[in-house]
């Protein structure tokens, strides 16, 4: 776990005509965003509790978020791709989405690990499924720290229902209401 960041690319550009470039973009500018966004949550749990017993367990999945964005970062340079317009609001919704679910306490915190974890997790699996039709040799690099990604954020997941995450008063109303942030998230990251 965590590996991921180590991943790279055989040059700092792709070549662009061997690439189908508006799916490249549009998976590439998501998941930047998405990890942008998860870094800017796990921010806002640590200004809450990062000096609480789950403080430890926050900052090891942020540091996986660190090396994330720091990677999809990498590809949007090699691939040429430009950031969402959103990042500026994504940076404080994170963050908002972070402290707000802590405030509720760990198995706040935890519960929003739970639901965006989750979604991000089918939201990998979609994209692989697409490179995977599109042409999974062409693409493979891409499939790898995808995949690897993936298997991070379940373990995220895994590690919030660990600690609780469905204790929380009200947990299917905020995993819903979370995951549908998510969703829309996700819709307007790729177009915008």
């Amino acid at each position: 776990p965590g590996g991921g960041a180590s991943l790279r690319l055989c040059s700092t550009r792709v070549a662009q005509g061997s690439i189908n470039k508006p799916v490249i973009d549009r998976i590439i500018r998501v998941d930047h965003a998405g990890e942008y966004g998860a870094n800017r949550i796990y921010a806002g749990q640590m200004a809450v509790l990062g000096r609480s017993s789950v403080g430890p367990i926050i900052q090891q999945m942020w540091n996986q978020e660190k090396d994330h964005l720091k990677k999809f970062s990498e590809l949007m340079v090699a691939y040429r791709v430009r950031p969402t317009v959103l990042l500026p609001f994504w940076n404080v919704a994170g963050f908002v989405l972070g402290a707000g679910s802590a405030l509720l306490g760990k198995k706040g915190a935890m519960a929003c690990t739970v639901a965006v974890e989750e979604s991000i997790s089918e939201h990998y699996n979609n994209q692989i499924r697409t490179l995977i039709e599109e042409d999974p040799e062409k693409y493979k690099e891409l499939l790898q720290v995808i995949k690897q990604f993936r298997d991070d954020e379940q373990e995220h997941h895994d590690i919030g229902l660990e600690h609780d995450a469905e204790a929380t008063p009200a947990y299917s109303v905020l995993k819903t209401a979370i995951q549908l942030g998510c969703k829309a998230a996700i819709f307007l990251s790729e177009r915008i």
